[in-house]
């Protein structure tokens, strides 16, 4: 059921009046009862200048592309190719065009629910979401919920690199993080590491559950013991300060797999710092085969995900330019072992 004007007012205990001041700014308003408006647009979901239902259905030329950081790599070759397959010359013909928008949450699901009701406001012709999710009951309603608002409007909504959300119509395409974790751990499993520590991301992401679930699965398919497991940022300095902790905790240590490439980086610095040479002493595996793996030295073996590509499909989906995948179904997009010289048999 649309949300009128005159729900926001009766909720924030206002006149309709006072509420079209607010939302337009053209008249002064007190703090506290601006404050209360606004907290009942939010509370409603209400779209402003939306009350006749032909144009609460419109959408715009607009497509919100959302990213954790921007700066990562991960993100922006995801976001680069969506962008640049919305943008390609002839991609939005008869007047199709559409502009794309790149939202920088920073890894704050407020940040993310606040640029979801953004685009809706703004009736976004689709939203693409890219990487992970948070695994937060309360948050992940939310998204469903503001999501199920978008499709009802008729916004397309594209998941890229993020597993589906129950009750959202929406295109999903889902990294076989799993699989790819678990084939570089056989792959270490097979040069004869048994001492393998893991430098995961945060405990509450699901890339990060899906990744350690697979290195997991491949020790116990083998049956080797799981070696000491810790948690941080996706980033390089990460990777570098929880370094010290994995080798207190196992100073005998022969491989790390790290939770992606730039982590990966910070583990070999910290690993060299103390005197360890790569592979010599400790083999090192990243994931996701971001640009720089191949330069660092030694290269890194690392698990290929097709983040351009995945980026570029997602970008024709949300333009309509490309059907989603066959039966509301996720498309599972595979992920590649690569090996480089960051890996070795250990010694002796």
């Amino acid at each position: 059921m649309t949300v009128t004007l005159a729900d926001v007012a009766a909720r924030a205990q206002v006149s309709p009046a006072t509420v079209s001041r607010v939302l337009n700014g053209n008249y002064p308003v007190a703090a506290a009862t601006r404050e209360r408006v606004l907290r009942a647009v939010d509370e409603l979901d209400y779209v402003p200048n939306g009350p006749a239902s032909s144009l609460a259905a419109a959408t715009s030329d607009l497509v919100g592309i959302l990213v954790n950081d921007i700066a990562d790599p991960f993100f922006g070759i995801m976001a680069g190719a969506a962008q640049g397959a919305i943008g390609a010359p002839g991609a939005g013909r008869a007047g199709g065009e559409k502009l794309a928008v790149v939202c920088n949450t920073g890894g704050d699901p407020e940040r993310e629910l606040t640029y979801l009701t953004l685009l809706q406001r703004q009736r976004a012709a689709a939203v693409i979401l890219t990487g992970g999710s948070l695994e937060d009951p309360e948050h992940l309603a939310a998204v469903s919920a503001k999501l199920a608002r978008l499709t009802e409007a008729g916004t397309r909504v594209v998941l890229c690199g993020r597993p589906p959300l129950e009750g959202v119509s929406a295109a999903t395409l889902a990294f076989d993080n799993r699989t790819g974790a678990r084939r570089l751990t056989e792959y270490l499993l097979s040069l004869g590491h048994r001492r393998i520590g893991y430098v995961a991301g945060p405990e509450n992401r699901t890339t990060t559950r899906h990744r350690l679930e697979g290195h997991r699965a491949a020790l116990a398919a083998a049956g080797v013991a799981e070696g000491p497991t810790v948690h941080g940022r996706y980033d390089r300095p990460s990777g570098y300060e929880v370094t010290a902790e994995l080798l207190s905790r196992a100073p005998d240590l022969t491989a790390v797999v790290a939770a992606n490439d730039t982590v990966a980086l910070g583990v070999c610095a910290a690993l060299r710092d103390r005197g360890l040479s790569i592979p010599g002493d400790v083999s090192v595996a990243g994931f996701d085969d971001l640009p720089f793996s191949v330069d660092a030295v030694p290269a890194l073996t690392t698990v290929r995900l097709p983040l351009h590509e995945a980026g570029a499909r997602a970008g024709r989906i949300a333009l309509g330019t490309e059907e989603p995948p066959a039966g509301g179904e996720p498309a599972t997009i595979p992920a590649e072992l690569v090996v480089r010289g960051s890996t070795a048999p250990p010694k002796g």
